[in-house]
């Protein structure tokens, strides 16, 4: 069935694809939710920390059980939007494949170790152009998905629906930790913009990231749904929070009446031993408090993807916020996770140093030295025009790695009694 709320530029790629297939029955969201699920990329997530190391048990969430998540939660909200919202119709609605492709790639980009992870990262690469995981999102699915200089030639949409932040780095004056795009993809916002120049009376900054298509909206309040809950779940099966933690939290806090009935409700849940069915009813409800609003502004006279944004129940809202406050208290500033992080901090430290300085600033740039990339990393470093350039590529290696590779890489070149010829990667 035609489906006018898209058009040829929501589904123009950067370059010409070639002519499809004798018989090719999908479209260009399907292509890029297909390509990206059949990655490397997309399989490193389930070695990837979402809260808990990978590994640690088998039930705890990973990028990829996460990334599964937000997919079915997008998907299950748009469906909603299409059948509900009076502003769509079955000849005028947003792309479900679409929406699942945006989801199950928006954190492509993380490197191992989570967040902690991506803080490393980027104080280590500031001098270099920084690192952000929806910056390396979008680098993955335009240059290095497939190999070197071969990205995915994602559809301009999905493009936009990952590009959460549109703020370059260097283009505020004040220090920027996280939100923004690498100076270098300014041709690509270009592309994902039609050319089309930000309004002059806005700002870089926060503003100019709040210019997000449909898609993008839907998969970020997914994100939110998927992780504000299932950490609370991880943290309570970890042990992390038990009641008597909890009421000792809310007793130094001052809650509202509607927040005290949250925690109460959660403590309910505990004691009963009913968190995944709970839990399970909470992603109902999150789903069911989303509603389509028409707005206008940048891009709605290019695309409808940019004429509707999602407008959310404010209990719903507090509810989400409240969880995500219990878990950053209670679970991410604990004693045990906090000592992980900082270990994992090291790792990537010490491996981005030896990395350094064989790679990023040798004395002499060649090949004349200790080999601890693989030929095809090695030419692509070599290759590179600057030092900026060597480093990005240096980057790239680490981001990629699983929390696992990290880890033994480490080991095998700081580890007297770890490793052997045949031990591999």
């Amino acid at each position: 069935m035609k489906n006018d709320f898209y058009n040829e530029f929501d589904r123009e790629r950067i370059r010409v694809d070639p002519p499809p297939r004798a018989g090719e029955y999908r479209g260009a969201f399907q292509m890029d939710r297909d390509r990206i699920i059949h990655t490397s990329a997309f399989r490193r997530l389930q070695n990837k920390t979402q809260v808990f190391f990978s590994g640690e048990y088998d039930f705890y969430r990973t990028r990829l059980t996460h990334s599964i998540e937000v997919a079915q939660i997008g998907r299950s909200l748009c469906n909603r939007l299409n059948q509900t919202s009076p502003l769509l119709s079955p000849g005028y609605h947003i792309d479900s494949d679409l929406v699942e492709a945006t989801c199950l790639s928006h954190d492509i980009g993380h490197p191992p170790f989570g967040h902690t992870g991506e803080r490393a990262l980027h104080r280590l690469m500031e001098p270099f152009g920084g690192f952000e995981g929806n910056a390396q999102t979008l680098r993955i699915l335009t240059t290095i998905l497939f190999g070197p200089d071969r990205g995915m030639n994602p559809s301009r949409a999905l493009m936009d629906g990952v590009l959460k932040y549109k703020t370059l780095f260097g283009e505020v004056v004040e220090p920027q930790k996280n939100h923004f795009l690498y100076a270098e993809q300014a041709d690509i916002l270009d592309f994902v913009t039609g050319g089309a120049a930000f309004p002059e009376k806005l700002p870089p900054g926060e503003i100019r990231n709040g210019f997000r298509s449909i898609e993008c909206r839907i998969m970020d309040w997914a994100d939110d749904t998927a992780y504000s809950l299932n950490d609370i779940a991880d943290g309570i099966q970890a042990g992390f929070l038990p009641v008597d933690k909890i009421e000792k939290w809310a007793a130094a806090r001052t809650l509202n009446s509607p927040e005290s009935a949250l925690v109460e409700e959660l403590l309910d849940t505990i004691r009963r031993g009913r968190i995944e069915s709970t839990v399970g009813k909470k992603i109902g409800a999150f789903i069911n408090a989303a509603e389509l609003e028409e707005t206008s502004g940048f891009l709605s006279d290019r695309t409808a993807r940019h004429r509707y944004r999602l407008v959310i129940d404010p209990a719903i809202e507090e509810a989400c916020a409240l969880y995500k406050r219990i878990s950053l208290d209670l679970v991410f500033k604990s004693q045990q996770l906090q000592q992980l992080d900082r270990k994992s901090e090291y790792i990537l430290s010490r491996l981005f140093d030896v990395f350094a300085g064989l790679y990023i600033h040798p004395s002499a740039p060649g090949r004349d030295h200790y080999r601890l990339l693989s030929d095809e990393e090695e030419t692509l470093i070599f290759s590179q025009p600057d030092i900026t350039g060597r480093a990005r590529v240096v980057c790239d290696v680490l981001a990629k790695m699983t929390d696992g590779i990290a880890t033994r890489i480490y080991k095998r070149l700081f580890d007297a009694d770890f490793g052997s010829i045949v031990d591999l990667v």
